[in-house]
């Protein structure tokens, strides 16, 4: 197949099965009473590892143009999740309810929305700098330490954290709590995905990087604001890596 048509199969194919996911921990919420905390990192980890492998079966030449459109068509699915669109379709009512926390009520998709278009508006320019230093190696490693040590960083604060400081939040004076426990996600999954990394850099970088990126990681997360996570993460973990990397 075309290039252009592997892609639509493969971004029709993503949102599907993205809906999907959304759809059977809205009904895991709802009729299960499963904690909204678990089930959006349901999502979060779909979100993340459903694009790899499909890229892998439905694989097709990667351009520029292809990733910002496909970057865009991510921010335009949160459409239907507005509030005139879900308060008439109980099916969208449902899915919404998969990531919709009660604290962060009025501003769930306010937050969420904002938080992916800050990370993709971090992320573009990245790419952009790593391809140009011949760096794409590194690419996935921010990736990889947002979608598993911040995905796991709310599931385990909720079940295991004892030891809570508090957030601050966009468009509110309202505080939030993180736990130690939580952000100590992030901190082990920048450890074991640098250590996996370990043949992208050269002895000295590689010990350096040990050292510097989970640290700065779990600080990135810890002090982000509530939902923000992501575009701090984002922020931080590539221009860490790539004064790194030019060591």
């Amino acid at each position: 197949m075309e290039t252009g048509v592997l892609f639509l199969v493969n971004q029709s194919i993503k949102l599907f099965l993205l809906y999907l996911v959304q759809y059977s921990c809205g009904l895991l919420v709802v009729h299960k009473g499963v904690k909204v905390n678990y089930t959006r990192k349901i999502n979060h980890f779909c979100l993340f590892l459903i694009p790899i492998y499909l890229d892998r079966i439905f694989a097709y030449e990667e351009t520029f143009d292809l990733f910002i459109i496909g970057s865009l068509g991510s921010i335009a699915t949160l459409l239907i999740y507005l509030e005139p669109v879900r308060k008439r379709v109980p099916v969208i009512s449902l899915m919404f309810r998969s990531f919709d926390r009660p604290e962060d009520r009025p501003h769930t998709l306010l937050w969420l929305s904002t938080q992916i278009l800050a990370g993709f508006l971090i992320l573009v320019p990245m790419i952009i700098l790593y391809a140009q230093y011949g760096l794409q190696h590194l690419i996935m490693l921010p990736l990889l330490i947002n979608a598993i040590g911040d995905g796991l960083a709310e599931p385990v604060g909720v079940r295991f954290g004892r030891h809570k400081y508090r957030v601050h939040a966009l468009f509110t004076k309202k505080k939030f709590y993180r736990t130690l426990e939580g952000s100590a996600c992030v901190f082990i999954a920048s450890l074991v995905i640098i250590a996996a990394y370990h043949n992208s850099f050269t002895t000295e970088q590689f010990l350096i990087a040990l050292v510097v990126i989970p640290v700065v990681m779990t600080l990135a997360e810890a002090f982000s604001p509530h939902t923000w996570d992501t575009p701090f993460l984002f922020l931080i973990g590539y221009l860490s890596l790539f004064f790194i990397a030019l060591w």
